[in-house]
C-alpha cells in the first residue's frame, strides 16, 4: 500500500485554529471586564456644566416673574429689536438682571427717552452705543408685565436634549471603556471564516490521497460533446427569435431615452445657500409674489435679489429651535443665515454693512428652450393662475424641484382643459361671447381661445 503523506495535517489545523480562537475569546472576556473609577475633577466639571445650575446647585437669578406669560410679552413687544443671544438692533438681552439693576430696568422699559434726557450716565451711554437710537417707550406695561418680562430673559440657555443624550452618552462610553470594539469582533469573525475555508480544502485534499492510495477510484466529469453556444448558433429559429427580441427591447428603451431629453423633471440640485421654501412660503406663509414681484409684470419670475431677503433678516440671524428637523437642525439654518450675510456684507455685531460683498452663483431650476415663449405675468395676473400649478407644492419643499415635466403636451393638455377666466376683463367678455356662439359653450377653453395654435408660443 502507498503511504499517505500528511493525514494527520488536517487535524492539527484544526486544533491549531481552535485554541487560536479561545485565545482571542479570553483577552475579549478580560477587556470586557467594568472598570469601576471615580470621575476626575474635569469630568465632574464638564457634568456640572451640562446639568445646568439647578442641578449643580446654583440658583440664577430671577425676578419672581411667570417666564410664560414674559416670553409671550417678549416675542409681541420685544422681538422686532432684541434677541436673547446676541446683538440686533438692540443689544442681546439674556441675563439683563445681573448687568443692569431691576428699578432702573423699570425705567429704561417704560420711558428710556426721560432717562436719556436726565442724565443717567448708563441711559446715555446705551444711546450712544446704539447709533443714538431711542428705544420707544412702553407706559403701557406694569411692573408685573416687566418683571415677566425679566423673568424670562434672565432664565438660563436651556441645553438641547441631543447635547444632554451626546454628552450622557459620551460619559457611558467613558466609564464603559473596556467593551470590545466591533471592528475586533469582525474580524475575528473573518479570520475564522478563513480558517474553515483552509480546513475545508486540507480536508478534501487528503480525503482525495487517502482515495488514491486506497485504491478507490474517484468520478470524472465526462466532456459535453458539443458547447450550448454552438447548438444555439446551429438552430436558426432561436437565432431570428432572439434578433427580433433584441431590436424590440433595444427600441423600446431607445425610445424612451431619446424622449427624455430635454425633460429635467425632479431636477433638484444644491444651491450655494441652502433656501427652504417650507419654512418661507409654508409656515411663514410669505406670499410667492412678495419674493418673485416681476412674476406680476414680466415675462420672468426673477431671482429676488439679496437685499429682499435682508429686509427680514437683518433682525433674524436664527432660526426658532421648533424649525428644525430631523435633517436639518437649528446649527445649520442659523450657518446658512450667516452665508446670507457673508454675500452682502453685513456684521452681526456692529449692525451694519462692510461694503464687501460676494455674488450668490444660483443654479437655474425650471429652464425652458428658447423657442418657446412663457409670460409669467400673462399667467399669473391675467389667467389668475396658481403658482402651485406648475412649480407643485412649492410650500412643503425643503429643497426646490421642477415638479412638472413642462413639455410641450403637457402645456397643450393644460390649455385644453383650462377654462378662461373673463370676470372684469371687457376685452374677453366681447371676444367670449363671439367664441361661445360658435362652439356652443357657456365657458371658453384656451384652446378654444386659440391657445394651441402654433405662432403663440412659437414665432
Amino acid at each position: 500500500m502507498k503511504k499517505v503523506k500528511y493525514r494527520h495535517s488536517a487535524a492539527r489545523i484544526v486544533f491549531f485554529s481552535v485554541s487560536l480562537f479561545f485565545s482571542f475569546n479570553t483577552l475579549l472576556l478580560a477587556q470586557d471586564t467594568p472598570q469601576d473609577s471615580p470621575l476626575s475633577t474635569d469630568e465632574a466639571d464638564r457634568q456640572e456644566t451640562v446639568q445646568g445650575p439647578q442641578e449643580s446647585n446654583v440658583e440664577a437669578p430671577t425676578s419672581g416673574g411667570d417666564e410664560a406669560a414674559g416670553k409671550e410679552l417678549f416675542n409681541t413687544l420685544c422681538a422686532a429689536c432684541h434677541k436673547l443671544d446676541g446683538n440686533s438692533i438692540g443689544p442681546a438681552l439674556r441675563g439683563v438682571g445681573e448687568r443692569r439693576d431691576t428699578e432702573w430696568l423699570h425705567s429704561w422699559i417704560k420711558n428710556s427717552q426721560a432717562l436719556i434726557a436726565s442724565g443717567d450716565e448708563q441711559a446715555v451711554e446705551i444711546f450712544n452705543e446704539y447709533n443714538q437710537v431711542a428705544m420707544p417707550p412702553f407706559p403701557q406695561l406694569s411692573d408685573s408685565d416687566i418683571d415677566n418680562i425679566l423673568a424670562y430673559v434672565n432664565a438660563p440657555k436651556a441645553v438641547p436634549q441631543e447635547q444632554q443624550a451626546g454628552t450622557a452618552a459620551g460619559a457611558d462610553a467613558a466609564q464603559g471603556g473596556g467593551g470590545v470594539s466591533t471592528d475586533i469582533l469582525l474580524g475575528i469573525l473573518a479570520f475564522v471564516l478563513l480558517m474553515l475555508l483552509v480546513i475545508l480544502y486540507l480536508v478534501n485534499k487528503t480525503l482525495r490521497r487517502f482515495a488514491e492510495a486506497s485504491g478507490v477510484e474517484l468520478p470524472v466529469r465526462e466532456k459535453r460533446a458539443k458547447p450550448v453556444w454552438k447548438a444555439f448558433v446551429e438552430n436558426q429559429f432561436l437565432v431570428i427569435v432572439t434578433a427580433v427580441f433584441l431590436v424590440l427591447v433595444g427600441s423600446y428603451f431607445a425610445y424612451g431615452y431619446l424622449m427624455q431629453v430635454g425633460v429635467d423633471q425632479g431636477y433638484q440640485p444644491i444651491q450655494p445657500i441652502h433656501f427652504s421654501h417650507r419654512i418661507h412660503a409654508g409656515e411663514n406663509q410669505i406670499e410667492c409674489k412678495f419674493c418673485h414681484s416681476s412674476a406680476r409684470v414680466s415675462k420672468t419670475s426673477g431671482i429676488p435679489s439679496l437685499n429682499v431677503c435682508m429686509n427680514c433678516h437683518k433682525s433674524i440671524s436664527e432660526v426658532a429651535e421648533a424649525t428644525a428637523t430631523e435633517e436639518y437642525s437649528k446649527e445649520f439654518y442659523d450657518g446658512e443665515i450667516a452665508k446670507l450675510y457673508d454675500a452682502v456684507g453685513w456684521d452681526v455685531s456692529q449692525q451694519a454693512y462692510t461694503g464687501e460683498t460676494e455674488p450668490v452663483k444660483w443654479i437655474r431650476i425650471h429652464n425652458l428652450p428658447d423657442f418657446a415663449y412663457f409670460n409669467h405675468s400673462q399667467h399669473v395676473e391675467v389667467g389668475g393662475i396658481a403658482c402651485q400649478t406648475c412649480h407643485g407644492p412649492v410650500e412643503e419643499m425643503e429643497i426646490m424641484y421642477q415638479n412638472a415635466p413642462l413639455t410641450m403636451g403637457w402645456c397643450v393638455n393644460c390649455h385644453r382643459e383650462t377654462n378662461v377666466r373673463t370676470a372684469g376683463n371687457e376685452y374677453y367678455e366681447k371676444v367670449h361671447e363671439e367664441l361661445s356662439k360658435k362652439y356652443g359653450v357657456e365657458e371658453l377653453t384656451v384652446a378654444q381661445m386659440g391657445g394651441i395654435e402654433c405662432a403663440k408660443c412659437h414665432y
